[in-house]
């Protein structure tokens, strides 16, 4: 049976929301007030409607981490759309096992750490905005590119990858900084994608078409 344990500390907070979202929200809430004290009903209404789908995207809901050895947990919820090893990759020299999650609008969309370790390098590249679920996205469109190093020298790489709607990334840790598996780091907003890179000797835990969850699902073990 898994063990799980809490990579942050519980929200204080029924309904937790990201802190990139709360500008947007206060905003939102503002206009739909001077709508409502204006006697604007249809405006007004709008405005309700569009603070609550804002409330909506931004939720960040505390998660508990599975602590098994090895486990790689995902970065994002979403669908898994690749899966597979390749020979060479623009951020992992080398064989990798390559996983890539695609996150809709639906999504939450806090991203978590997907291992214990330390950020060695990291690389932001402004691109464009390609559909996040299609190959070249992972190259051309804008993101931003992390590099861990493990317990026992094992190397990975999350990339935070913008998609067609999707205009900002957002990265809350810099090289040298630790982190512990499943602990938040950042976020994409409007749907993207993360893509993730593994040693070859990994082991899946997954396939395409897999829906997972940040922090909490399992994406393979590292042997």
């Amino acid at each position: 049976m898994s063990r799980y344990v809490w990579a942050d500390p519980p929200s204080q907070t029924a309904f937790p929301i990201a802190r990139p979202g709360l500008p947007l929200i206060a905003a939102a809430s503002f206009v739909t007030a001077v709508f409502a004290l204006l006697g604007l009903q249809w405006p007004a209404l709008l405005g309700l409607v569009a603070t609550l789908c804002i409330c909506a995207f931004f939720r960040d809901p505390d998660r508990v981490i599975p602590s098994d050895e090895g486990a790689v947990v995902s970065p994002a919820d979403g669908k898994v759309v690749i899966c597979e090893k390749i020979a060479q990759s623009d951020y992992y020299e080398g064989e990798c096992l390559k996983i890539s999650v695609f996150m809709t609008v639906f999504n939450v969309h806090v991203n978590r750490m997907v291992y214990d370790g330390t950020i060695t390098d990291t690389h932001y590249h402004p691109g464009k905005f390609f559909s996040a679920n299609l190959d070249k996205a992972s190259r051309e469109n804008e993101h931003n590119a992390l590099t861990l190093e493990g317990p026992g020298g094992h190397r990975m790489v999350v990339v935070q990858i913008a998609g067609l709607i999707a205009r900002r990334i957002v990265c809350g840790v810099q090289t040298g900084s630790t982190l512990v598996r499943g602990e938040r780091f950042g976020m994409i907003c409007f749907g993207s994608r993360l893509d993730v890179y593994l040693p070859p000797e990994a082991v899946p835990h997954v396939k395409i078409g897999d829906k997972v969850k940040a922090g909490t699902s399992i994406l393979g073990y590292l042997k």
